[in-house]
């Protein structure tokens, strides 16, 4: 596949992406479901592993943001090491993609963590265990959170 047709796909990625987001959220399943269905090498328990990676890990915003914690996954799903090769090295080509992947989120969206990410979008953070929070949050956000998902995954799916 040349760079054109990467990048085509890769556009269709966002897309799918940002609408799975905004129709059913929890960022990293969107990720690798559109991952999956773009490029495949995604099975269906990964994409379920991911779904408490949502909102930087359990809803607490502190970890990192579940849209790039997919496109990690993703990205480790086909250059990561396998479970037999644990004593073969540590497959560098996959932490360079993961480290590629984390600076060129950092710089287009001012941070890694949910709750950085929050505080870029809203101008403060919120407890998405709070039902009034989440919901402030929710409406606060708009579509900058499904942005970042549709964003990761074309990033993702060029670098595949």
């Amino acid at each position: 596949m040349d760079i054109e047709q990467k990048r085509a796909l890769g556009e269709q990625a966002y897309a799918k992406a940002l609408r799975y987001e905004l129709d059913y959220g929890c960022c990293p399943q969107c990720v690798l479901a559109t991952v999956q269905e773009t490029v495949g090498g995604i099975d269906d328990q990964t994409v379920k592993a991911s779904h408490g990676l949502s909102g930087g890990g359990g809803l607490l915003g502190e970890g990192v943001c579940g849209a790039l914690t997919g496109g990690l996954l993703a990205l480790s799903a086909k250059y990561g090491r396998d479970r037999d090769k644990l004593d073969q090295g540590r497959y560098i080509n996959n932490f360079k993609k993961a480290k590629e992947l984390t600076e060129r989120f950092r710089e287009e969206f001012g941070g890694v963590t949910c709750s950085q990410l929050q505080q870029q979008f809203t101008g403060r953070t919120y407890d998405m265990w709070n039902v009034d929070e989440y919901k402030a949050f929710d409406e606060a956000r708009g579509r900058q959170c499904a942005h970042a998902t549709g964003t990761v995954t074309q990033w993702v799916v060029e670098m595949l």
